[in-house]
């Protein structure tokens, strides 16, 4: 039901309407698949005019990749203050954010048909990802800890997880994600010289 009430703080109706549209995307996609979710169906369920809709997203590839981007911006964990377990905790994060219903669904809007779109999806996905390793990272190297590179991680870590989720390849579980950053640290990966400004 949509409210047709004003909010007394600016941009909060907006706020309102966003939320509703994310809520509204996650119930399709578990529900039907995105494949099958439509702007005029996100908009009857979350109450609201499609129009609306159409001129803040445009497209549904867009809505699927910014309900995406918030789920991943509201949802990583707190740093623990010791890297390897920070680096543990992000991956398994990774892999329950990927393995949830619709996770996947989620990346694959980000690839969208379109070439450019494609490229510019992919590229805002790698640089969330990227964030999400760099913050324990950088934490550590202001810690003065050795730490490995975050195109190591990225190489050892994020790819395996993402390329095993995508191909539903058995035994992708939390244990497996902890053992990708053990690995990581086993090889001496983790040996590289904090760099201080």
């Amino acid at each position: 039901m949509t409210d047709k009430s004003k909010d007394s703080r600016p941009g909060g109706r907006s706020a309102r309407v966003r939320a509703a549209v994310h809520r509204a995307t996650v119930e399709l996609v578990h529900e039907v698949g995105a494949d099958k979710v439509t702007i005029p169906a996100v908009a009857r369920r979350a109450g609201v005019n499609p129009s609306s809709v159409y001129r803040r997203w445009g497209t549904t590839s867009a809505l699927l990749a910014d309900v995406a981007a918030r789920r991943q911006d509201e949802e990583t964990p707190e740093l623990l203050g010791d890297l390897r377990k920070d680096l543990e905790q992000v991956a398994v994060w990774t892999l329950t954010d990927l393995s949830r219903p619709g996770g996947v669904a989620f990346f694959r809007a980000e690839v969208a048909p379109d070439v450019d779109a494609r490229r510019a999806g992919l590229r805002e996905c790698l640089e969330r990802v990227s964030a999400r390793f760099q913050a324990p990272l950088e934490a550590a190297a202001r810690r003065g800890e050795r730490t490995p590179s975050l195109e190591r991680v990225l190489d050892r870590v994020v790819a395996p997880l993402y390329f095993r989720v995508v191909f539903s390849i058995p035994g992708t579980d939390e244990d497996y994600a902890r053992s990708l950053v053990t690995e990581l640290w086993d090889a001496g990966s983790a040996a590289t010289p904090a760099h201080h400004a």
